[in-house]
């Protein structure tokens, strides 16, 4: 890390101990975040936010205390600038888009979240949405446009293209070259007949992928 950046301040809003000290020490042992606080319950977290007023607030969806739904929307009220990225043991879309229409910038399961959260809180942290892939998958339906349909590999392309990923970050994740994903690209924008990146996010938006608008 660049001496000169500052590291992303994070809360950790848990009503599991255990559960927190593990996220912690993730977190702490990474050069570019910290974490400044942690709470176990709503009333307690909004404190933290307001007395710390972090960049992330990593919040339990199902915290005690008034529900981590209600909380995100308290936190939000009493400290915008504070992205909350929902930690989760659904995996139901139901509840990605439920959170997602909140006003959530993140979304991952505790069951990836070894793998998956340095990745969303970073991605989180350059102004764009994360939805773990483990969820994001469902959030798409069969899509087509006139008589071309979507093959499935275009699909979770667009998917991730909408989630906020780059064309590297999807070769990765499909295992696949970062020429095979700007084809897919290609072929995604001339079926529905796109001339953007932009475009391609908002028909994904207009499918019901996101359930709002992206940066």
């Amino acid at each position: 890390m660049n001496a000169f950046q500052q590291k992303t301040r994070i809360v950790i809003a848990d009503d599991h101990p255990v559960v927190r000290a593990g996220l912690r020490a993730l977190i702490d042992s990474q050069d570019d975040m910290q974490v400044v606080g942690e709470a176990g319950d709503a009333s307690i977290a909004l404190t933290r936010v307001r007395e710390l007023k972090p960049d992330i607030v990593l919040l339990d969806l199902s915290m005690a205390g008034g529900g981590g739904l209600r909380a995100q929307q308290t936190i939000a009220a009493a400290e915008p600038g504070a992205k909350v990225v929902f930690l989760s043991m659904h995996s139901d879309p139901a509840f990605v888009r439920t959170a997602i229409a909140a006003g959530a910038a993140g979304y991952v399961t505790k069951k990836t979240a070894h793998t998956e959260l340095l990745n969303a809180l970073r991605t989180v942290r350059r102004g764009k949405r994360y939805l773990d892939p483990a969820v994001s998958e469902g959030l798409l339906p069969p899509l087509s446009h006139g008589k071309a349909i979507l093959s499935s590999r275009e699909q979770q392309t667009l998917r991730l293209l909408a989630a906020g990923h780059t064309n590297q970050e999807i070769a990765r994740r499909l295992f696949v070259s970062v020429k095979t994903v700007e084809t897919y690209r290609a072929r995604i924008m001339e079926k529905l007949e796109t001339r953007s990146r932009a475009e391609m996010v908002r028909y994904a938006l207009h499918a019901g992928l996101l359930g709002r608008d992206v940066d």
